[in-house]
């Protein structure tokens, strides 16, 4: 669905799905005791990048994060699952939503503690920006979930244009 399709297959989203779950140790614990949030974070975009450098069938950068907001502390000793697919392709960038969820290893029970949006570039073997395949959408939430990263992306440029312009107006 980007006008790269005509010189790179198309993927689907499933083709470039990344789960990943490590358990969590005392050396990810935060002052309360909990999984410190920069630790998810951080896990969130690698789960992320793995999912768009599959994608892209080359490396990428980070170029964006929308809003992570946690709705549950993580236990040390819980199970940290991480689901990263892609939901939008541009010319070069890709969208990947990713959901973080913590369960108890021993119960099973579990809870959806944040999920965030994030942008990554695909990068040649001279570190600029190359051009990723089209994604091919197989189902109606697919399609969803491409139409609301395109209402993302609309947000983002918009944000980054107010920014550029806040920035020079204060270097006059």
């Amino acid at each position: 669905m980007n006008e790269q399709s005509e010189q790179q297959a198309n993927r689907r989203p499933s083709d470039s799905e990344i789960e990943l779950a490590l358990l969590m140790g005392p050396n990810d614990a935060n002052a309360m005791g909990n999984v410190h949030g920069g630790v998810i974070m951080r896990l969130a975009d690698e789960a992320g990048a793995l999912a768009a450098m599959r994608h892209a069938g080359k490396l990428v950068v980070t170029v964006r994060i929308d809003s992570m907001t946690f709705l549950e502390p993580v236990r040390v000793g819980y199970l940290l699952q991480l689901k990263a697919r892609v939901n939008w392709v541009g010319n070069t960038s890709i969208e990947v939503g990713v959901r973080v969820e913590a369960s108890n290893p021993i119960t099973g029970e579990g809870i959806h503690t944040n999920s965030a949006y994030f942008v990554y570039v695909a990068l040649d073997e001279r570190g600029r920006p190359s051009p990723v395949p089209g994604l091919e959408l197989e189902n109606e939430a697919q399609r969803r979930r491409w139409q609301e990263a395109e209402e993302r992306r609309e947000i983002r440029l918009e944000k980054r244009t107010q920014a550029q312009e806040s920035w020079q107006s204060h270097r006059r």
